[in-house]
């Protein structure tokens, strides 16, 4: 049973409207890049085909979670089967894996682009992205499996009440009749040195393309300074919940629900505005092409 967010029935109304209402606009924001990538003739450069791999990456990883929590919202009683749980678990921290390893291919792309523009297609080429992509599954699933096949053998016999809206790592620890000390570090050791890792390769490459600005005009240091800001502040609203929930001792707070909120559903729904529809020939693509099939259709 998932306690969810809030046991007011108003408030349940209120959330059920307003996580629709992200929900319907994450899938409409991320697929429309998506579509504008693959549709889009001019779009072969590795950032954008990166830009609608994170696109399609968010739309999955948002499906995975949100529409129960808004099914949910509708009923008194919430429940989950534990073979739903387990798949929930794995999925979620695949996906997820994949969507933090993908922040860093595309930190090293633009690294790529900036510093060593006249060999940067060169260095990027097919192979080289396929490779990369490739590296953020495997990534995923060495994050994922560990997780899955040390909570799927543990004994659960007694309270099945998780005060959650999803099935994540330590509300599943608490529920076990068993101590589950050990396995908690382990997943410190995982999810908190991926989280640490990750938010300190990325801040350190925004740092350094934030430093080559300086030779850039007054405008064009304007314009990738709002840019890069941005990026920076879905970072920090992905990563800085993570960090405060699993770099600490293994346990669980009754905040974690909501800092979960904003990795789960909320950054999903901002990186195709961030990422992409921020960038001027993202937006420029994607009224070109929705023109182009409204006059087809005509």
């Amino acid at each position: 049973m998932l306690l969810g967010l809030t046991q007011s029935l108003e408030g349940q109304k209120i959330l059920f409207a307003v996580f629709l209402l992200i929900y319907v606009v994450t899938m409409a924001g991320n697929l429309l890049i998506v579509f504008t990538v693959v549709l889009s003739p001019t779009f072969g450069a590795p950032m954008f085909f990166f830009l609608g791999y994170l696109s399609f990456m968010d739309a999955v990883y948002s499906t995975t979670f949100t529409p129960k929590m808004i099914k949910d919202l509708l009923f008194e009683t919430k429940t989950i089967s534990f073979t739903a749980c387990m798949t929930q678990l794995l999925v979620g921290h695949l996906l997820g894996g994949v969507d933090i390893i993908i922040l860093i291919v595309m930190a090293y792309d633009h690294y790529v682009a900036i510093f060593k523009p006249l060999h940067y297609l060169t260095i990027m080429n097919q192979e080289r992205c396929a490779q990369l992509v490739l590296l953020t599954w495997v990534g995923g699933l060495l994050h994922a499996v560990p997780h899955v096949l040390s909570v799927y053998n543990l004994p659960f016999c007694g309270p099945n009440v998780m005060d959650h809206f999803v099935s994540d790592l330590y509300p599943l620890l608490k529920l076990a009749c068993t101590d589950t000390y050990i396995i908690g570090l382990t997943v410190v050791a995982n999810d908190g040195v991926l989280c640490v890792l990750t938010f300190s390769l990325l801040l350190t490459s925004y740092g350094i393309i934030l430093h080559s600005l300086k030779n850039l005009s007054q405008e064009g240091r304007r314009k990738a300074l709002s840019t890069r800001g941005s990026h920076i502040t879905v970072v920090i609203l992905f990563f800085v919940p993570c960090l405060l929930i699993y770099v600490r001792h293994p346990s669980t707070l009754p905040s974690d629900k909501y800092l979960a909120v904003f990795y789960t559903v909320i950054t999903p729904m901002l990186n195709p505005v961030i990422y992409t529809l921020r960038n001027a020939e993202m937006k420029i693509a994607v009224k070109n092409l929705w023109t182009r099939n409204i006059i087809s259709s005509s």
